[in-house]
């Protein structure tokens, strides 16, 4: 069985050695090998999203995750016309002066959450990731709109520089590879 040893590589480097060797073959097996749970979680996501058969298994402090690729879960990548993605990579609206910035933020994700057409992912970048953590005054506007149905995600990356990981209250972890991989699907981007 191929080894693909992604131990000491950082976000999103795992993902894409993993990706990168199963784009390379039809079908078959490998076990990639990390040495911290985010990229075991990272790479069961890829796994998941794209239709892999995998198990996890830790032994001294490393995970093997084993990963089975068939020829029926190669799939052709489907663009949504409709499809929205809005990335936020800043707690303010704009630039100028970080108050007004602030209060306009809360003021759009209220309105967002209140709108008609409302985004398929809300993707949290840089000091964005602030808008997803406890004590962040826009949390009620955010879970209204994963109650609706929007995919809320932030940076691991970026919680780590904040030091807000252990403080993040809606939406899940991601790494910059679904990030990407959300971005190119979407037949709409924002950037805000």
């Amino acid at each position: 069985m191929n080894i693909i040893d992604c131990k000491g590589l950082k976000c999103p480097q795992p993902v894409i050695n993993t990706k990168n060797y199963f784009d390379s073959i039809e079908a078959g097996e490998a076990t990639v090998i990390v040495d911290n749970e985010v990229a075991k979680n990272n790479i069961s996501k890829f796994c998941s999203s794209n239709k892999l058969k995998y198990s996890v298994e830790e032994r001294e402090n490393l995970y093997y995750i084993n990963i089975k690729k068939e020829i029926d879960s190669c799939e052709v990548m489907n663009f949504d016309d409709n499809s929205l993605v809005i990335v936020i990579t800043s707690d303010k609206f704009g630039n100028g002066d970080d108050k007004l910035g602030e209060t306009l933020m809360k003021s759009y994700l209220y309105a967002l959450s209140e709108s008609d057409k409302i985004p398929n992912d809300l993707l949290f970048l840089n000091s964005g990731v602030k808008l997803t953590s406890k004590g962040s005054e826009v949390l009620e506007s955010l879970n209204k709109l994963r109650e609706r149905g929007v995919y809320i995600a932030s940076c691991g990356v970026c919680l780590d520089f904040y030091n807000l990981k252990e403080k993040l209250a809606i939406g899940e972890i991601t790494n910059m590879y679904t990030i990407v991989e959300k971005m190119n699907k979407a037949s709409k981007t924002i950037k805000i």
